[in-house]
């Protein structure tokens, strides 16, 4: 359970980071930028994932939409405590900086924490957990567009998708070295 909470904790980490970047979500030219179309690409993969019939849509997107705020929020906050505590962790005030620092992180855990609970009023538990996979998967997917060059929101180049080969799906674990296969 811890893993899965880090893991959530990283996703939302890397996601509330494109936030807190200049632009808020516009290009200079008033167009979306890759944020929004990446933020585009997440919300039709996880409807895809999930299968949500209409009545679930209908109850779960202002719930998930409201838990993304509070990620990118925590995550802010947890941020400006980091940076404030590099930048003075030299002076007097260094128990302070960490207190602030540690007690962001604990409110980045409870929203992390609060997340499941939410979601489980609004959507079967099954899907719930679905929901967590698709996340993961995307974020995987979208680690792998940047390692192929692709770019945030841009198709990788020579081939379909991202990510992990077989990301999601049982493998056999290799043979040990010196053993037959």
């Amino acid at each position: 359970m811890k893993k899965v909470i880090s893991v959530i904790i990283a996703m939302t980490m890397v996601g509330v980071m494109a936030f807190a970047q200049p632009g808020g979500g516009q290009s200079r030219q008033g167009a979306p930028d890759w944020r929004e179309k990446i933020r585009a690409e997440q919300v039709a993969f996880i409807t895809s994932e999930l299968n949500l019939t209409e009545a679930e849509a209908q109850a779960f997107w202002p719930v998930y939409n409201a838990v993304q705020k509070e990620r990118r929020e925590a995550f802010a906050a947890m941020q400006k405590a980091y940076f404030e505590m590099m930048h003075g962790a030299d002076g007097a005030d260094a128990a302070k900086l960490l207190d602030a620092y540690v007690k962001t992180k604990k409110e980045s855990d409870a929203v992390e924490n609060a997340s499941a609970d939410r979601y489980k009023k609004v959507l079967p538990v099954e899907k719930v957990v679905k929901l967590f996979v698709a996340e993961e998967k995307f974020r995987h997917q979208q680690i792998g567009r940047l390692g192929q060059g692709g770019g945030p929101g841009v198709p990788p180049q020579g081939g379909q998708g991202g990510g992990r080969q077989g990301w999601g799906k049982r493998q056999a674990p290799a043979a040990a070295e010196g053993q037959d296969a």
